[in-house]
């Protein structure tokens, strides 16, 4: 919990120090996770290092930033359905592991509410439902079309699938002419049984799991396979609306009940942290015979009018949280490990199971995080499972993280036979057996064979190619090994895509004639690589793969500069000396000393900036400047925020000046136009003056954007 984090003997510097480390650590491990699917720390302790920021940053206000830890929502929508963008984004949940989490997050928004902390504050709990998102869009009473989450932004059409849902109404009436309706689309335990049953029965392969089931059936490209399957379907929240529901949360989910949706009868309102802790005791101990699927309970706070003012965050809703349930667990043997290198050149270890069933699925393969890991220590080197190394041969434990990714949570040394191997982790590379290094701080060992190693390469042009970069159609991960591997139309870099077409045009090998390929196809490619050549600024950056370099730090990065022609010649300066260049990149509100030497060090590369050289002359980037407002007071200049604010958040502060069109930087420099400086203004507020930049108090502040 945030609270046990102490920080009051730190000073600023070595606030800004751990601020940097924690930062790191967490970014890189969202890479593992969320890009190689090779998570290399537990949850616990992914969860303890993002409390433990978020401690710190309350500390030290000014080491805030929204970027300081990076979350994905939902996977791309997937090429064989058309898109939907969303009205409004589908958004995920932040989480919750105990009672005292969420009488954290209690506080936290009494806080930013300006309330007591004693005042009531009413929420809804509702089980959270392990299915798949969808969103409903009526208007004029008809359902138009029906899409999946997708990323957040964009779903999937998978209309005529809903339309076989009979929990779905296909006409509403006496609601808004604009509504759409979100929920969870499941399957019960009961129907699941008779499923497998039939599969069985057919001399199919059975379901894994209830998600699983349901999801497949949803986005079925025949609707007829979906309408053979049982899927039902609970309303939970809402996107557009032409008018209000009703006042609170638990007032419009009454009034979705009335226009014909299912809501979930065990939802309540809970007037205090006793009230949720008691309801999620009774869900917990009644989770097994609800007859589907849940792994978790969701607050929501019940008065619509506070969560209009709580807002939203870049991937979560402010105003609700997801108290998760502890996942199921099962005892099996560790047969042997592997280890599997990553676009970022991690060596990642992977336990081999013997195959058990753990919530429903079987699993034979596990994370073990790191080296750290398997000796029993923790990312501190504290001692994790009483400093109980792991052994091939050994009884592990297997949980669900998530009730999705296998991890190891503990061993039984009283079963450990004298045929149980001590691990020995590589020094070197498995795949190109270059040295493997281990940098103070980090808890990975990496390959430093770079591009001369066939796994980074591979890893890292997937990354090239993946939705959020390039997002090159017909162009994936399967693809790309295809290439990789291709001694006449190789892809080794990514500036090799874009001489694809004209090399296939010179070669005897055509493409067209490979297994898989034809005329139509192949010129479909070349055709959707020439559409890319064309590309945001943001996306070339975060297409890089630099490491600590994610989708939100690029874009950061990218308003900064503008056009790619500033940031190479101001890295290409930075690479003479860290002087004002090296200054400015730090300014960048979000953008620290570990995001920015990784940065440096990319483009201070000859192997690396030969690559990105060559990619850049095939392409025309865009200009990332943001949009700005003329009619604001603020717009087009620079403004820092220190200090304490007392009337608004940092958060708020921030947020309106850059809807008002105003850069928000991280530190005063000489392009600073603006100091925001509230009590307990520092070392920021002597900067400036003498830099002689203009200095005003929050009420200055306030009074010169009100109104806008």
């Amino acid at each position: 919990m945030a609270k046990s984090f102490d920080f009051s003997t730190f000073s600023d510097v070595e606030a800004r120090q751990e601020f940097e480390r924690l930062t790191a650590v967490i970014r890189s491990a969202n890479l593992a996770y969320y890009q190689n699917d090779a998570p290399t720390i537990a949850d616990s302790d992914y969860d303890q290092l993002r409390l433990k920021l978020q401690a710190l940053e309350q500390a030290f206000p000014a080491l805030t930033s929204e970027a300081s830890v990076t979350q994905q929502v939902g996977a791309p929508a997937a090429e064989d359905f058309q898109k939907i963008v969303h009205a409004e984004p589908m958004l995920s949940l932040a989480n919750a592991f105990s009672i005292e989490d969420v009488r954290d997050f209690d506080h936290s928004l009494k806080r930013y509410l300006g309330l007591d902390r004693q005042a009531s504050l009413s929420y809804t709990a509702e089980p959270k439902i392990d299915g798949l998102s969808l969103s409903l869009r009526y208007e004029n009473g008809d359902l138009i079309h029906a899409a999946t989450r997708g990323d957040g932004a964009v779903g999937e059409n998978v209309t005529q699938n809903a339309l076989t849902i009979a929990d779905i109404p296909h006409r509403v009436v006496d609601a808004p002419s604009i509504l759409e309706v979100r929920g969870e689309v499941y399957i019960a335990h009961s129907d699941f049984e008779q499923m497998n049953a039939q599969q069985i029965d057919g001399g199919l392969k059975p379901y894994a799991n209830p998600r699983n089931a349901a999801a497949g059936s949803l986005r079925q490209l025949d609707p007829s396979i979906t309408a053979q399957r049982p899927l039902r379907f609970f309303a939970y929240a809402w996107g557009e609306l032409s008018q209000p529901l009703a006042d609170t949360q638990m007032a419009s989910l009454d009034r979705l009940s009335n226009l014909g949706f299912v809501t979930n009868p065990l939802t309540r309102l809970c007037e205090s942290i006793e009230d949720i802790a008691q309801n999620y005791s009774d869900i917990e101990k009644n989770r097994a015979s609800l007859g589907y699927d849940i792994d978790g309970v969701v607050y929501k706070v019940d008065l619509l009018d506070y969560q209009k003012r709580l807002g939203l965050r870049s991937t979560t809703p402010r105003w609700a949280i997801a108290h998760k349930l502890p996942a199921e667990k099962a005892w099996t043997v560790l047969e042997t490990i592997d280890i599997q290198v990553g676009r970022t050149g991690a060596l990642s270890p992977v336990a081999r199971l013997r195959p058990v069933t753990v919530g429903g699925v079987v699993v034979s393969n596990a994370t073990l995080h790191n080296e750290d890991y398997i000796r029993g220590l923790d990312s501190n080197g504290d001692a994790i499972r009483d400093g109980r190394d792991i052994r091939i041969g050994d009884h592990v434990q297997i949980y669900r993280a998530g009730d999705v990714i296998p991890k190891i949570a503990d061993v039984d040394v009283s079963k450990r036979g004298e045929s149980a191997l001590e691990y020995a982790f590589p020094y070197t590379c498995p795949e190109c057996g270059s040295p493997a290094i281990r940098s103070p701080g980090d808890a990975v060992r990496r390959c430093t064979g770079g591009l001369i190693c066939p796994a980074q390469g591979v890893e890292r042009l997937k990354h090239f190619v993946s939705r959020k970069a390039f997002d090159i159609e017909g162009l994936g991960a399967k693809q790309i090994e295809m290439f990789f591997h291709d001694d006449a139309l190789f892809i080794k870099e990514p500036a090799d895509i874009f001489t694809l077409r004209e090399r296939d045009s010179q070669n005897l090998a055509k493409l067209k004639n490979r297994d898989g390929w034809g005329e139509r196809s192949a010129t479909n490619l070349f055709d959707a690589i020439d559409d890319k050549r064309r590309i945001g600024f943001a996306r070339l950056l975060f297409g890089l793969g630099i490491r600590h370099v994610g989708e939100a730090a690029a874009t950061l990065i990218a308003h900064h500069y503008g056009t790619w022609e500033n940031l190479s010649d101001a890295m290409s300066a930075i690479g003479e000396n860290h002087g004002q260049e090296w200054e400015d990149l730090l300014s960048i509100d979000g953008v620290g000393e570990v995001m920015a030497q990784s940065l440096a060090e990319a483009f201070a590369s000859e192997n690396e900036r030969g690559a990105i050289d060559r990619l850049v002359a095939h392409l025309n980037v865009e200009k990332a400047e943001k949009p700005q407002r003329s009619d604001s007071p603020v717009a087009g200049k620079t403004l820092v925020f220190t200090g304490s604010l007392e009337k608004m958040t940092r958060a708020e502060a921030k947020a309106r000046a850059e809807q008002l069109g105003a850069k928000v930087a991280g530190s005063v420099s000489s392009k600073t136009d603006l100091l925001v400086a509230g009590p307990g203004a520092g070392s920021k507020a002597k900067k400036a003056a003498d830099l002689g930049v203009e200095i005003i108090d929050e009420d200055g502040w306030l009074t010169m954007i009100e109104g806008l």
